[in-house]
């Protein structure tokens, strides 16, 4: 893959230097975690403080709703717990943390969802969520929308109302986000699968 495949898909919210210079930051390992599979690495970008600023400014800028609209920001384990809790913060809200099976010791409400390369379940605190609240899930990536319809599931089966998703990669190909429904949603940067 040659840095020409990867876009930013909201270069008015970046600007074109600031674009540039986040998509140099972005490695492709090809065959990880298994053969066939692309992983997009945004580690170079988090170990970057001009890299990391940018990402977190164009997120914000990028959200597919209005900040009042929502009450906390969900993220799954593991690299929306880098994203999410940032963005919460910027953004004056609390983060809830979607964890992988087995990692919380409260009462937990799961959900198993399939990957392009297996099977995974999530849980999340029975507590996390009061009904009503109004939740955005942010992730690094969505790709066949599996990992995204899953912590859906969970907010809403604890009480909260999704609001949209906020995703800082996209594959093309893929169609994730036909499974997420008709709610509102945005991609910072697109790569093909």
């Amino acid at each position: 893959m040659t840095q020409s495949d990867i876009t930013i898909e909201r270069l008015a919210d970046v600007g074109a230097g600031d674009a540039a210079y986040l998509v140099s930051k972005i490695r492709t390992i090809p065959g990880f975690p298994k053969e066939g599979i692309k992983f997009r690495d945004f580690m170079p970008v988090l170990a970057d403080g001009k890299g990391l600023r940018i990402l977190m400014k164009a997120l914000q800028a990028s959200l597919p709703v209005t900040e009042d609209s929502f009450d906390a920001v969900a993220g799954r384990e593991a690299r929306g717990f880098l994203f999410g809790p940032a963005l919460a913060a910027m953004l004056g809200k609390g983060f809830i943390a979607i964890r992988k099976a087995g990692k919380l010791p409260p009462e937990t409400i799961a959900e198993e969802y399939d990957l392009e390369y297996g099977t995974e379940k999530v849980e999340i605190e029975t507590s996390a969520i009061r009904p009503g609240d109004r939740v955005l899930i942010v992730d690094d990536l969505i790709a066949t929308g599996g990992t995204a319809k899953a912590a859906m599931d969970l907010v809403e089966a604890a009480g909260g109302t999704v609001v949209g998703f906020s995703f800082v990669m996209g594959l093309r190909g893929l169609d994730g986000l036909d499974k997420l429904g008709d709610k509102p949603s945005s991609t910072l940067v697109s790569m093909p699968a």
